[in-house]
């Protein structure tokens, strides 16, 4: 019984969230619903544009420059370490 009603539960928060969160699309009076989905496209693709631009490339090119500083310190022990730089794969 208790597991049904955590399940039951948790079923009517989702409902309710994806109630009160998802926007709305009429089609102004005229019936073309094409129109206004490409009027809501439109404006959410700007917004899209904005948080790849200022989040995600940033965060890509942070992943990437610790890596390649890593590699960059990782060659650099070799070097020490062999006195050359193995630019071919290396077997384990």
């Amino acid at each position: 019984m208790k597991m049904y009603k955590k399940s039951l539960f948790i079923l009517c928060v989702s409902l309710l969230l994806s109630v009160m969160l998802c926007p709305i699309v009429y089609a102004a009076g005229s019936g073309d619903v094409a129109g206004a989905i490409e009027g809501t496209w439109t404006s959410a693709s700007q917004q899209i544009k904005t948080v790849v631009n200022k989040v995600v490339f940033p965060a890509i090119d942070l992943i990437l420059a610790v890596f390649f500083f890593a590699k960059l310190g990782t060659a650099y022990f070799d070097y020490r370490k062999h006195g050359q730089f193995e630019w071919g794969a290396t077997r384990s």
